[in-house]
């Protein structure tokens, strides 16, 4: 075993869960890069694919399930307390209470699937109030089909730059 192959084997689900995590809760990483990454990993047999998507469901409905807390009880709390963010949440935040109540699992359940959506789904159905229950079943979902697709996105793009490579030499 190469000593990188090594590394990923000892240190790349961690590395995994921890992108995604970071990127559901809303900090700005490369989760799904990282997801995309361990895909090709596992097209090379140095993860395992059940694994790699298990990882990164598991971290995203974790960092989302963060990110709803914190928008639940410090969103609101941060758009209260400053005199602009006041008045941009008397304006918008009726109407987000209305989408979420209306469409809120649709949102969090597509919102996995949209870059910039995905790292404010969360945190948008926390401030507005949406049911846990309901958001955790739909991020869930979510989570679960986005990680699977994503992988295997991953391992379909390491397996055809494999056979691009073998037809260079």
């Amino acid at each position: 075993m190469t000593a990188v192959a090594a590394w990923t084997a000892t240190y790349g689900l961690a590395i995994l869960f921890a992108a995604v995590a970071l990127e559901s809760v809303g900090v700005p990483v490369p989760g799904e890069s990282s997801l995309i990454a361990a895909g090709v990993l596992a097209s090379r047999g140095e993860l395992h694919m059940s694994t790699v998507v298990a990882v990164a469901a598991t971290a995203a409905i974790v960092g989302d399930n963060v990110g709803y807390v914190l928008g639940r009880w410090g969103g609101r709390r941060l758009l209260d307390r400053w005199g602009p963010l006041r008045r941009f949440g008397d304006r918008v935040l009726p109407k987000t209470e209305r989408f979420f109540a209306r469409y809120g699992g649709a949102a969090v359940f597509l919102g996995r699937f949209i870059t910039g959506i995905r790292v404010a789904a969360a945190w948008m159905a926390g401030v507005s109030c949406m049911q846990w229950w309901r958001f955790l079943l739909w991020n869930a979902l979510g989570a679960i089909v986005w990680a699977t697709v994503v992988a295997l996105a991953g391992d379909v793009v390491g397996q055809a730059a494999r056979a691009a490579l073998s037809h260079l030499r």
